[in-house]
């Protein structure tokens, strides 16, 4: 008999885990940058661990350069050591830039599912709301991790087959209380009620060195966690620390925009956006959307990086947020 069970998962990570404590720095510092000087043009990577940040990129623009340092340590902590090294744009970048073109080449893809109210994955929901509802009595490094299991030949709700938290700070009686908790609030255990939920609760111990002091982060190294978990393929580029002229960040946010109109529009149930771009090139080489299985050419849009820019208001310092728990499904612009 052919096995028609799948199984689908996705993490969530705090925003106080080392690769998100770096993405918000990244993104805090293109914030205040846009905050003096809206068309500044910022491309931030952090790397930080053990007592150290290091802060390196490239930043154009007719703001003074505002206080790294503390920046980095009010979201990082002031202990932290602070070595930066910011230095203009490559004016051959910018030459493509200036002229209304795509600042990098890339692809991006856009999302959107009528699984959840937010139009993302299940998966990725459920992981991300066990770990903001953790968070929220526990702020500390942290993951959490959710397996659903799904049988193709029987309607329904996937089932719930397996949750995995890991908290800095937090005691294994501490976490199965909060998780059994989640569990009951969203009605979880209800859909099967034939077996248990496993449960992996702090597996490897209970610990309490996190965040910086236990471990190294990097801008950008959690791409799958800011998109749309492991069952969504993504275009590979990162997206905090980049101003909106960088199209690997603006045109992903207009991709998700035009996924969630799709969706609404023809009443689908999955909807799939690419877009494609040339370094200089202002017009996109791929525009297509795939409305549950069928692809057509996306209409309607100016897809430019400024009409883009235009349209979304990108120019303003609102990215800092989209650094802690991924940048779709949280009430964004893009996503309504």
């Amino acid at each position: 008999m052919e096995n028609t069970t799948i199984y689908r998962t996705a993490e969530s990570v705090s925003p106080k885990h080392p690769d998100k404590l770096c993405d918000q720095i990244s993104d805090a510092i293109l914030d205040a940058y846009l905050t003096k000087d809206q068309d500044a043009r910022v491309a931030v990577e952090v790397c930080g661990g053990h007592g150290k940040i290091f802060i390196t990129g490239e930043v154009t623009s007719n703001a003074n350069e505002p206080d790294i340092t503390k920046i980095a340590r009010r979201i990082a902590g002031d202990s932290m050591e602070v070595m930066s090294n910011l230095v203009q744009q490559s004016p051959e970048i910018a030459n493509g830039v200036d002229t209304g073109g795509a600042g990098d080449q890339g692809i991006m893809i856009g999302y959107a599912t009528s699984e959840t109210p937010e139009l993302l994955p299940l998966e990725v929901i459920l992981s991300r709301r066990l770990n903001q509802f953790i968070f929220d009595k526990h702020p500390f490094d942290g993951k959490t991790q959710i397996t659903l299991r799904h049988d193709q030949s029987q309607p329904g709700t996937p089932v719930v087959s397996s949750i995995v938290a890991s908290f800095q700070n937090t005691t294994k009686e501490e976490l199965n209380a909060l998780v059994q908790e989640f569990i009951k609030q969203n009605n979880l255990q209800k859909v099967d009620t034939t077996s248990e939920i496993g449960l992996h609760l702090n597996p490897a111990g209970d610990w309490h060195q996190g965040g910086f002091e236990a471990d190294t982060g990097l801008t950008g190294r959690k791409l799958i966690v800011d998109n749309y978990g492991p069952r969504i393929p993504i275009g590979g580029g990162a997206f905090s620390g980049k101003d909106p002229s960088k199209v690997d960040r603006s045109a992903a946010y207009m991709a998700r925009r035009i996924a969630v109109d799709y969706l609404r529009a023809r009443n689908a149930s999955e909807v799939f956006v690419r877009l494609a771009y040339a370094i200089g090139y202002a017009e996109p080489l791929e525009r297509s959307v795939i409305i549950d299985g069928k692809s057509e050419k996306i209409t309607g849009y100016d897809l430019t990086p400024q009409g883009i820019i235009n349209f979304l208001n990108l120019k303003r310092p609102i990215y800092e947020p989209t650094a802690r728990y991924g940048h779709f499904g949280e009430g964004f612009d893009w996503d309504k």
